[in-house]
Formats: structure tokens, sequence, C-alpha cells
């Protein structure tokens, strides 16, 4: 049955972005409302309903109150549609007037917009695209004048995040500033402390999710609102963890301008690429230290899936070719049961002609690295003033030279910046008086600002070499601190490797004197490959006896 006119719905609808609110207290939601209700009472409308969109930019119309509204309108149930001034049905010229010239006109709807003296009923104004012209400009300049302030507030350190990451709260005295919050930021290093020891971020959610640990969002409602999702409020998915173990904040630092939007129009965030972001050191207290966070990030980086047996290397994101610098792939034969789990390089398994298999068994992998970390732990625990001292002296005249050459390269490179600045201002002025061409003028241009981008990436590289070999001494440390919490290793985790190791080099095996020779290099974090006197056959003695021990037992 046909509804009739009188029956149908009056949408009284109210718009807010946070563009608007630079205007003030006269386009809140709250003013808003009073002005349509008013207007709804004194001109006898009848069966009012409220659709408001609040924090939506004109310029889009996937608004949910808006979509709702136009649902209903489809289906033949509302009649009039009023606003309080015409920029509140939205700012983008081209969807505004086909809502009035034509969807409105189809479905019968009446349009009204107060402030304007708008009323379809009385017919539309010759000027009302021009106004709709304006207000979609308006949109363009505030949307400009918006993006400068957040530019400059980006660029001043302060972060642009509209919400502080989870495990961290913002300071009621300060809103800019970050607090530790204690609960969640316990959940944070949990998360850190489990993907370390070698669980994958879909482990890590399940583990989570059986702990009934709330997730991120469900943890900020319960602050807020006292209140849960029953069905979500344990839902922890990989991406989330992923999510976590991502964010550069927890180290202490703010990343800015992570993300833009295509224009005014469209909102669609896009992420921009890390040379575009802007970070700033120690903006606030770190939940996790660098040491972890560089672990985590050198194992996202390295993962591998399992093989088709299900099995995970312990090694994973460890092993490189020592030829080639490509990873190690770790295979673990299904059918053929007298095949070993090991490793060849990925280059070989690829390409045979690219490298040569570097195959070593995981078994004798094992043996090798865990002999080697129990000799180090107990060199670095029985002479560790010696070892401070070995590490210190390691390279430490040819670190001198290259420290001095890098910030002698650095001085030239700032130097050279100034003095490109420098020649831009002649030329421009010389093009300015005529005394060189609009072409001559063009092509030097471009060939300094080429130089000087070339500089700026020169000069951030060379920055980054100095602050990590002047950082030495604070590697050693973390170092030694680390050795320390190992008492007695029997056996080698995924926690051990990744906590005390950066990268291990599989070498080709040889023959030498009729022997099977193969070395590796252990490369330790933050101080290297480790030295101390051992002869080859005491080695030798020491792996033949541990592996008989292992196939014993």
């Amino acid at each position: 049955m046909k509804q009739l006119e009188s029956d149908k719905i009056t949408a009284l609808y109210c718009r807010l972005s946070r563009d608007d609110e630079l205007a003030g207290e006269s386009n809140s939601i709250k003013n808003q409302k009073l002005i349509l209700s008013k207007y709804a009472e004194d001109n006898k409308f009848q069966n009012i309903k409220f659709f408001v969109d609040d924090g939506y930019s004109g310029t889009t119309f996937t608004r949910p109150a808006f979509m709702e509204m136009m649902e209903l309108a489809e289906s033949g149930q509302i009649g009039t549609i009023i606003v309080k001034d015409h920029s509140r049905l939205g700012r983008n010229r081209l969807v505004v007037g086909q809502l009035l010239e034509e969807d409105f006109v189809r479905l019968n709807i009446r349009y009204i917009a107060i402030m304007d003296n708008i009323d379809s009923s009385k017919g539309l104004n010759d000027f009302l695209p021009i106004q709709d012209w304006f207000n979609e400009m308006h949109a363009k300049n505030t949307s400009q004048k918006v993006r400068a302030v957040l530019k400059s507030k980006g660029e001043s350190g302060i972060s642009l995040a509209n919400n502080v990451p989870y495990g961290y709260k913002k300071d009621e005295n300060d809103k800019t500033k970050w607090l530790i919050d204690e609960p969640s930021a316990e959940v944070v290093k949990e998360i850190f402390n489990l993907f370390i020891q070698g669980h994958g971020t879909c482990e890590i959610a399940r583990i989570l999710r059986e702990r009934k640990i709330l997730t991120p969002s469900e943890y900020s409602a319960s602050i807020t609102t006292n209140s849960n999702n029953q069905e979500y409020q344990y839902k922890w998915y990989g991406t989330t963890v992923a999510g976590i173990l991502d964010r550069q904040e927890y180290i202490g630092d703010t990343v800015n301008f992570k993300c833009t939007t295509r224009s005014y129009k469209d909102k669609t965030k896009i992420r921009l690429p890390k040379e575009d972001r802007k970070v700033f050191k120690n903006t606030h207290e770190p939940i996790i230290d660098e040491y972890t966070w560089n672990i985590a990030k050198q194992l996202r980086n390295n993962r591998k899936k399992p093989t088709r047996s299900g099995k995970k290397s312990i090694f994973s994101g460890l092993l490189f070719c020592n030829d080639c610098d490509k990873k190690m792939y770790f295979q673990s034969p299904v059918t053929d049961l007298k095949a070993k789990d090991h490793y060849r390089c990925s280059s070989y398994k690829n390409d045979t002609s690219l490298c040569t298999s570097h195959y070593i068994s995981d078994e004798i992998l094992q043996v090798i690295v865990l002999e080697n970390i129990q000799r180090v732990i107990s060199y670095v625990k029985s002479y560790e003033d010696l070892f401070i001292q070995e590490q210190l002296a390691k390279s430490t005249q040819d670190e001198l030279k290259q420290i001095t050459k890098n910030k002698k390269e650095l001085e030239k490179a700032k130097n050279r910046i100034i003095e490109i600045d420098n020649l831009f201002m002649h030329i421009y002025e010389d093009n300015i008086s005529g005394k060189i061409t609009n072409d001559r003028f063009r092509n030097l241009s471009f060939n300094y600002d080429k130089e000087q981008q070339e500089l700026k990436i020169k000069i951030e590289q060379l920055s980054k070499e100095i602050e990590n070999t002047e950082k030495k001494d604070t590697d050693i440390t973390q170092f030694i601190s680390n050795v320390k919490k190992y008492t007695e290793i029997t056996d080698l985790t995924p926690e051990i490797l990744n906590e005390l190791i950066e990268k291990i080099l599989i070498h080709q095996a040889e023959k030498i004197d009729g022997k099977k020779v193969q070395e590796i290099d252990i490369y330790y974090r933050g101080v290297g490959i480790i030295s101390f006197p051992v002869s080859l056959e005491d080695m030798t003695m020491v792996i033949e006896k541990m592996l008989n021990k292992k196939i014993s037992a």
C-alpha cells in the first residue's frame, strides 16, 4: 500500500566535520539540532527524525546517517529533508547538483536549507550551482589550511595520531604527551617476548585469546564506557599483533606523516613510503628497549613460512650464504625418511648456476652453534674486562679513520648545500636581469636541485653510519647484559639465538688434505665475530662428543 504523504518522515539532517569545527559553536551538532527542531515546530512538520553525521567531511557521501536517510528515501519513506544550511548537505557541487535536480525530484522529496532560504517547493534559484561551487571551494581552502597546520604540527615533533597507541594513555595535563598505561603496556611487552621466543603473529593472537586478554579496541572501550562487546572482546588477530610489532612508537619515538589522503574530496588513506615519514627520537617513555625492537624487526623482515612437513627452523632469519649473501633455505624432507633436515643456499635452490649448495645439516649446525655460544658465555663471564678491552680494540684504528672520514664528508656535504642555495639565488637574479636565458636557468636549477637532493640522502646515510659507530660501547654493554642472563645453556631456542646472534654465514664445504671442511661465521649482536683460542682438534672432539651424546639419547 502506498504511504500517505502525511505519514512520511521529515528528515532533519545534521553534519559536522573536523574542518567545520573551526567555525566555532555555530555549526555544532547541538546548535544545528536546536535550529532544525524550532523550524520543524514553527512550520508544523510532523513525524520528525534526526540523522546525524558527526565528524564527516562534506566532500564524501559515504556517511552512515546520510546513507541511512537515502535508503529510506529510496523506499519512499521520506517526504522532506531539512538542513540548517545548504553546505550541511555536502560540499561536492556535482553530487549535490544531482541530488537536488534529479534524485529529490524523482523521489518527490521536498528540500529545505533554512539559513540559505532554499525551499524546493518554491523552485530552486538559478544561482544555486554557483553557491555549490563556493561551498566546494570552501572545503578545498579549509582542507589546505588544515593540511598546513598539520604539516607544521608534525614537523615540530608533536604526534599527529588521533589515538594513542595501545600501551599508552594521554597525559591529563597535556594531551600532546603520552604516558605509559601499565596494564596494556605489559601485554605489549609480552607480545614482543613471545615473538622473540619463536611464536608467530597468529600463534600469539591465539595465546592472547586463550588468556582472555582484551583486544586494544575493547580495552579502550572498557576504560571509557565500562562495557565490552562479548563477541569480540578477546578476538585478537595476527594482523593486530603484527601492527603492534611494527610500531616504532614503542621505543619512545614519534613517527609522523605515515599516511595522507588522495585529495580534499577523496579521504581514502594512502600509506606513505618510509623515506617520506618524519621520525623524532625519544619523545616519550619507551615500553620496549631498542635492542629488543631491532631483534623483532629483523625477525619480521626475515621470517619464513613452515615447510610442507610443518617444521620451522629455530635459525629462521639468521642464516645466510657467505658467497651470495642470500638466505639459507630450510628443508625438512617429507618423502625421504633417511634424509635429514638441512639448509641450502636459496640462490642455488632457484637456479643452480647462480651459486653452490652450501649444504649443512640442521643437526650439525645446532651442535656447532650451541658449543660456540657455550664457549662465548663462559669466556665473557670469566674474562669480562679482557673481553671489553678486546672488543674496543678490535678494528679501533680502522673505525676511527672511517668515522673521521665520514664526519669530513658530512661537513663537506652540508657546506655544499649552503653553496647551492647561494648559487641558485645568483642564477635567479641573473635570469631576472636577463643575463641568462629561461632555458639556461631551468637547466641549471634542475641540476642544482638534483644535486641537493642527492646530498640530503648522503647526509642522512653518513649521519646514520657515524651514529652506529659511536654507539659501540652501548652495544658491548648490552651484549654482556644478555649473556649474564644465562647460567648454563643445554639446548638452543629461538629466543636465545635471536637475543645473542645477529647472523650466521655458511661457507661452501671444501676438501683440505682429503678431509671435508666447512667454515661457519657467527656474528653476535653488537660485537660481531668473537674469537678465542681453541684448537681444531679440541673443536672436532667437542662436536663428535655432543653428536654421540645426542644420538644415544
